[in-house]
């Protein structure tokens, strides 16, 4: 995929596709003329795949959780211009990249022509996590918001800012879907109510407004019973092929062998299990650390094998990637809490049955009796929690963490990851590079 204005592929989605989910309508089709938008809007779902990979490998083998060893892939545990090199970007950031702004288009030609307002919610949706996605991972971003964008007019690649895209675009478009959306269809692959305010959650905590978080947050876990959403009794019971798409799980991108793989390297589940040669022994000691400070804690040998220093938590490459579940949902809460003042009491309280679940006592409010003592508890309780779930560098990065965590004094210009140089190449530099690359 190139340049996303010149080589858009304004009309990707009337190709046609091998994939068991026919997510596009046949070659003759012309978008004006569709009357169903069931195949374009399972296009938009299909491209977050081969986003999920690169975003993982970027939350966890760039923070402290994993490792890599063979040149140049170790470049993701160092700082410096190195990561912008052209076996990475060929396998991570330029996939990453070029499938979500497919999915973003495939949105958009839903959004523009159908008529099923369900339709249009899943689209934008799907269109808010992936600006989400990228400005995450990129920062300043080229937005597209049409289907037919022009392929002469450079000017629509320049890179707007973050800022901008989370106040014109993100938020607005998940707003729309929690309006249009219910919770029927919460736990089965597509977007739902929940899932949406719950996303929309994550938005307003990457950016520290905690006080538009804690109110959605409180509703989403008011409202979790309704919607059939809980903490799975076990954590083992959460992961595995066997698990998909339990009750714990707001929204997931969903994997399968029989559907076509548009991501052309090593998933995420052989990264985290050592099975890429690239990699072969990816456990870093500092999460082995981090679990030993409770010896008793359940999720430890769920998560890691210590022994053959490699990940657990992910089996096969049919099990889907969990994109937000409850427990995550639970520990933004209390950490939003936490930001506006509540007591440790209180916010702790929020902790008790992640930490049960753990097989770990309560956490005593008159040991941990300080804002920044809770701080600290949630943040070292997501970590345990969300291990190789693709959280902890991004995580890090929002809490202004990385360099106390990492244990170095990191440039922020490294925060962000490179944007693939074929985009800045096609687009003449309109589309400008990330500093520090």
């Amino acid at each position: 995929m190139k340049n996303i204005g010149i080589y858009l592929v304004t009309l990707l989605f009337l190709t046609s596709c091998e994939s068991n989910l026919n997510q596009v309508p046949p070659l003759e089709a012309e978008s004006s003329s569709l009357k169903s938008y069931d195949e374009v809007l399972n296009a938009a779902y299909h491209y977050q795949q081969p986003s999920v990979t690169p975003l993982a490998v970027m939350g966890d083998f760039r923070a402290d959780n994993m490792l890599m060893r063979e040149a140049p892939y170790p470049a993701f545990d160092r700082f410096d211009k190195d990561l912008a090199g052209g076996d990475l970007v060929e396998q991570f950031f330029r996939p990453f990249y070029s499938n979500l702004y497919k999915s973003i288009l495939s949105a958009n030609n839903v959004i523009e022509n159908s008529k099923n307002a369900k339709q249009v919610g899943e689209a934008k949706f799907l269109r808010a996590l992936s600006y989400f996605k990228l400005v995450k991972v990129f920062g300043d971003v080229t937005v597209n918001l049409t289907a037919t964008p022009s392929l002469s007019d450079k000017s629509i690649l320049t890179r707007q800012p973050a800022a901008k895209v989370y106040d014109e675009v993100i938020i607005p478009d998940f707003l729309a879907a929690i309006a249009a959306l219910d919770n029927a269809s919460v736990s089965s692959g597509r977007a739902s109510k929940i899932a949406a305010q719950g996303m929309l959650a994550k938005v307003y905590m990457q950016r520290g407004n905690f006080a538009s978080a804690a109110p959605l947050l409180a509703e989403v876990v008011n409202t979790a019973s309704a919607a059939k959403i809980s903490l799975r009794p076990k954590f083992s019971d959460v992961f595995g092929e066997a698990n998909d798409l339990n009750s714990e799980i707001l929204y997931a991108t969903r994997f399968s062998t029989s559907i076509n793989d548009l991501y052309a390297y090593s998933q995420f589940s052989e990264w985290f299990k050592g099975t890429d040669t690239k990699s072969p022994n990816p456990l870093d000691p500092d999460l082995i650390a981090a679990f030993d400070v409770n010896p008793g804690d359940l999720r430890k040998d769920v998560t890691i094998d210590v022994a053959n220093r490699k990940g657990k938590k992910w089996g096969n490459l049919d099990q889907d990637w969990i994109e937000l579940r409850y427990a995550d949902i639970l520990l933004l809460h209390a950490e939003a809490l936490n930001e506006n003042g509540s007591p440790a009491a209180t916010v702790l309280k929020v902790l008790d049955p992640i930490r049960t679940r753990a097989g770990l006592s309560v956490l005593d409010p008159a040991e941990i009796d300080t804002k920044e003592k809770v701080r600290k508890v949630i943040l070292d309780e997501r970590r345990l929690e969300l291990a190789l779930e693709g959280q902890r560098w991004f995580d890090l990065v929002r809490t202004g963490t990385v360099d106390s965590e990492m244990g170095q004094t990191v440039d922020k210009n490294y925060y962000l990851f490179p944007i693939p140089n074929s985009e800045v190449l096609s687009s003449g530099g309109v589309i400008t590079q990330n500093a520090g690359y």
